[in-house]
């Protein structure tokens, strides 16, 4: 029997993956978009049958022949359908995911409000689709209540948090409705009144449902969740990974903590987390009408001068037709954005290339956003960051790869960033400040390798990296916080954020040092195999070239492109 062509499989591919309105809503496709999906276990089941006849097709299919790019494109399906068939099929406490997580607050929510902020169609047309979503909430929320079966408690909680916050996001639509003169405004008002109606009925409902404290998956099931994010290391090896990065961070921080203090006239005995209060006092940032929202204004300075920076130095290949929105993080999305988020551009929307970055504002988190973090962040989240490689990578010709949700990919880029912008000379007259505080609050990464393994698997060995913290207690949020506190100084509200969005993304939030580690190895591996042909600047600019123009993949994809360019030994 012949093979069948690999790009009829990807039409197909990409159908199923934008089959529901919210995946066409956040790939860019404008068609369809005034209704909720299915939330019904029905649904997940036609999903994962689904996905499973794609991964036959894509599994019989003879790579003999094809070109390297097609090779590649089809190996990385094969990892992206199988990765949604194991999602929709796996189990703990003998139940689904989705029989114990109730999202009901951000299917409803994210889409009205990537309608409301980042829609370039006009007015009336969004509206129209944000109506449409209004008066599906109720039969939405009656079946998303129906699918559950003793939800986690945490996750409860959290969806809670969410729903109470779309009123405001609601009001805000209907202001915005009459300001522009939208004709079906009472319908919109109506519509309204009865998702409101229809989502307090169902926060009642579930916060009267039986919980289960239990999360954890086993150590199997997050073996394979893990393998089919891309990551090809063991347990072990990423627990001892994250030991070493906390040991050599630490170093790394005591290194400046004494430097620093000698050169505030500190006591030269001053604690990591006095000198942190103290630099963060010294570089608060101006708030000139007292509101914490003035805080949006050093984030945009501080990108003019990233970008102005970089340009100078021509670092990396900045694409035209590309922008980048800075927002506080809307109050139903804080329960699980800990400090600040991303949202890339829509892989298959067409026009400017624009990114969402959320900042999560508020009087405990002011601290965070200081003189000295902001710049980091900037640099992680906007360009060279997140925002950069994203858009670049959506503008990529392959279907299969605009699909493809590599997390260490794009975390790798943005922490090794973070290091890298530093070295090269930015922010020099404050380098040893703003790495201190980046360091501090880069240990997260370490910690996150051991949470997650723990939240995962549900073995405590994990929490155990060398840092000296209690994590005996029964609670994993509360043994899991305590090393996250102990590790970065995180204020609570932003422990309890953090560990709110580990405990869901199963596999993402070990990604950041993972990605971290891998990147640097190829960087290393590409100086090594490039000495004396190919070095400093130059080397750093075809490096950077290759990284954002291969598109969305794995890291242990990636080296396979720099193999296939003839720059790797």
């Amino acid at each position: 029997m012949m093979s069948e062509n690999l790009e009829t499989i990807v039409a197909d591919l990409h159908t199923h993956f934008t089959s529901d309105p919210n995946s066409r809503l956040h790939a860019g496709i404008s068609e369809n978009l005034g209704c909720l999906p299915d939330p019904s276990l029905a649904d997940s089941a036609r999903t994962r049958d689904a996905a499973q006849a794609l991964l036959t097709r894509l599994e019989a299919v003879d790579s003999t022949g094809l070109e390297f790019d097609s090779g590649l494109d089809l190996e990385l399906a094969k990892l992206i359908v199988g990765y949604d068939v194991h999602d929709h099929s796996y189990q703990f406490n003998g139940k689904s995911k989705r029989q114990q997580m109730p999202k009901a607050g951000d299917e409803i929510g994210d889409g009205v409000f990537l309608l409301f902020i980042n829609d370039p169609r006009d007015a009336t047309a969004r509206l129209d689709d944000i109506v449409g979503r209004l008066e599906a909430a109720p039969d939405f929320t009656e079946k998303m209540l129906a699918r559950l079966d003793t939800p986690v408690a945490r996750w409860v909680k959290m969806d809670l948090q969410t729903v109470e916050g779309l009123p405001t996001l609601f009001a805000t639509v209907e202001n915005w409705a009459a300001e522009t003169g939208y004709a079906d405004l009472e319908r919109l008002q109506s519509a309204r009144k009865g998702a409101e109606a229809a989502l307090a009925s169902y926060a009642e409902k579930l916060g009267a449902m039986p919980t289960t404290e239990q999360m954890h998956v086993g150590p199997e099931v997050a073996r394979r969740i893990v393998s089919l994010r891309g990551i090809d290391k063991s347990f072990d090896e990423l627990h001892t990974i994250a030991r070493d990065f906390l040991g050599e961070t630490r170093e790394t921080i005591e290194t400046l903590r004494k430097k620093l203090a000698s050169k505030y006239e500190l006591d030269a005995g001053i604690s990591t987390e006095d000198l942190q209060l103290y630099l963060a006092e010294k570089y608060r940032v101006d708030l000139p009408t007292g509101n914490v929202d003035d805080i949006l204004a050093h984030y945009e300075d501080s990108r003019k001068e990233i970008l102005a920076f970089i340009k100078e130095r021509d670092l990396f290949p900045i694409l035209e037709n590309q922008n980048m929105k800075i927002i506080r993080t809307p109050s139903f999305m804080a329960p699980s954005i800990p400090a600040g988020a991303m949202m890339p551009p829509p892989a298959f929307r067409d026009g400017v290339r624009t990114s969402m970055v959320y900042l999560t504002l508020s009087e405990e988190l002011v601290d965070e956003h200081t003189a000295l973090g902001i710049p980091s962040m900037m640099v992680h989240e906007g360009i060279p960051g997140h925002h950069l490689q994203l858009a670049t990578a959506s503008t990529h010709k392959s279907i299969v790869r605009r699909h493809v949700s590599a997390n260490e990919h794009a975390e790798g880029w943005t922490t090794m960033l973070e290091d890298y912008m530093l070295d090269t000379g930015f922010k020099a007259d404050l380098a040893d400040e703003v790495r201190f505080i980046g360091k501090r609050d880069l240990s997260r990464i370490g910690a996150r390798v051991a949470i997650d393994l723990f939240f995962m698997t549900g073995e405590k060995k994990y929490l155990d990296v060398g840092v000296d913290c209690d994590t005996s207690s029964a609670d994993p949020f509360e043994a899991a916080g305590s090393l996250l506190q102990a590790v970065t100084g995180f204020v609570p509200g932003r422990v309890q954020a953090e560990l709110n969005w580990y405990s869901q993304e199963r596999g993402y939030p070990l990604s950041y040092l993972t990605g971290n580690k891998l990147v640097w190895e190829l960087k290393e591996d590409l100086a090594q195999a490039q000495n004396g042909k190919l070095e400093g600047l130059e080397l750093d600019r075809r490096f950077h070239n290759i990284y954002l123009h291969s598109g969305n993949m794995p890291l242990t994809f990636l080296r396979r492109v720099f193999e296939h360019e003839g720059l790797l030994a």
